[in-house]
């Protein structure tokens, strides 16, 4: 089981502890005044673990407070980790980023694109070149969400029970089998929409190496890194945090419908996020990309397929206001590009970010987050378990916190 601790006095890695201590009076506040039940926040440095706080409660109405062995729901926080899947099948000769989805999915052949009309009545034109597995790393399929709310396709999506989630009982291959029998929002890879891609890849990811998503991932990502406490749903319900929403006027309304399908087995296997994990468990994920694809002697991918991947791959090196749809916060677009599952800061002062270019990240719908700093070297984590993300500005204020803490 994977552990998680300090072993590193600030000074040591150039952190100034009281600048340090500024990240978790500043999150206090979040559970002081009732915006959050609770968090955990981890940051290293080369390597170190340089700070682990945790506040206020896992599940407000147990009175259960956040633990070391607390379970976060992480939703897309998902999404790296079946990249880095499909990255290793890559490597190994199994898939190539040109790959025409259709290769291993044949119902992705013969598209059809969105150009005009309703939800239920939409002009369509063909599909001006194949959906690749590049398109599918990227978000420039032209696939989307039902919770967007922000194209006729979106709603066609809700349409037919994607919205948060699938349909009860409907697994993995139907619902890519749903999905490519729907409207494209645009051609591939003339833009980036954030959506089902990941969930698509996963699929990718079973028929190429001929095993189930959960035991790819366990077989080849999860055991190695001795993440035991991460896997898709099934928690343990003394250790699951309970997922909230924020209650009109203020305050916090627990979100059981939602939150209980972790505590199941389930029958989709969503690589776009179904995982649950610990702090301790993703830890480890991120030191593997941070140390350039090894840990502890393990190696899940080569050094340069790490870089290659965490580099901007939109066209020309635009950022996302230049490339992406606006479905969040029009800060969050400003001086960030894509990679191959991960957004890459292309330009801190265009995005008004006090952070590196060259910083990788991605969070969760729950309000979890986690970036890779490479040029300070810094890696740092927050958990918690409030939807939706937009809530409130956790990620840059976490960003800010470790940075402004630096002194050498």
């Amino acid at each position: 089981m994977a552990e998680l601790k300090v072993d590193a006095e600030p000074a040591e890695v150039g952190f100034d502890p009281d600048r340090l201590g500024r990240i978790d009076a500043h999150f206090a506040r979040y559970v002081d005044d009732g915006r959050l039940a609770g968090w955990t926040v981890a940051v290293a440095r080369r390597d170190r673990v340089v700070h682990l706080s945790h506040h206020g409660l896992a599940d407000v109405e147990a009175a259960r407070p956040v633990g070391d062995d607390t379970l976060w729901r992480i939703y897309s926080m998902t999404k790296p980790v079946t990249s880095v899947a499909a990255l290793m099948l890559y490597e190994r000769g199994l898939i190539a980023l040109t790959d025409p989805v259709s290769r291993y999915i044949p119902a992705f052949a013969d598209l059809r694109v969105y150009r005009g009309g309703s939800a239920a009545d939409p002009g369509t034109e063909p599909a001006a070149e194949p959906v690749r597995i590049w398109h599918l790393l990227t978000h420039t399929a032209g696939l989307t969400y039902g919770f967007h709310h922000a194209h006729p396709v979106d709603e066609a999506y809700r349409s037919r029970g994607f919205e948060f989630g699938v349909p009860a009982g409907m697994d993995l291959t139907a619902a890519c089998d749903a999905w490519a029998s729907l409207p494209l929002v645009h051609q591939p890879g003339a833009e980036w929409n954030y959506s089902v891609a990941t969930d698509v890849l996963g699929r990718v990811v079973e028929v190429a190496s001929g095993r189930s998503l959960d035991a790819f991932l366990t077989d080849e990502i999860l055991r190695p890194l001795d993440m035991t406490d991460t896997g898709f749903g099934a928690a343990d319900p003394d250790r699951l945090a309970a997922l909230y929403v924020p209650r009109p006027g203020g305050g916090l309304h627990r979100h059981d419908r939602m939150g209980d399908a972790a505590l199941r087995a389930p029958t989709f296997l969503s690589g776009g996020g179904g995982l649950v994990s610990t702090a301790a468990d993703y830890h480890r994920f991120t030191r593997m990309l941070a140390r350039g694809g090894e840990v502890d002697g393990v190696r899940l991918l080569g050094s340069r397929t790490v870089a290659y991947a965490t580099r901007n791959h939109l066209p020309g090196n635009v950022d996302l206001q230049a490339f992406g749809r606006p479905i969040f916060a029009e800060s969050t677009y400003h001086g960030v590009g894509f990679g191959l599952g991960f957004s890459v800061v292309v330009d801190p002062a265009a995005g008004k970010a006090l952070t590196s270019t060259g910083e990788y990240a991605w969070g969760g719908l729950a309000s979890t987050a986690f970036y890779v700093d490479p040029v300070e070297e810094i890696t740092a984590m927050f958990f918690t378990q409030l939807m939706p993300s937009s809530t409130y500005p956790i990620r840059p204020q976490l960003r800010t916190l470790v940075t402004q803490a630096l002194v050498a």
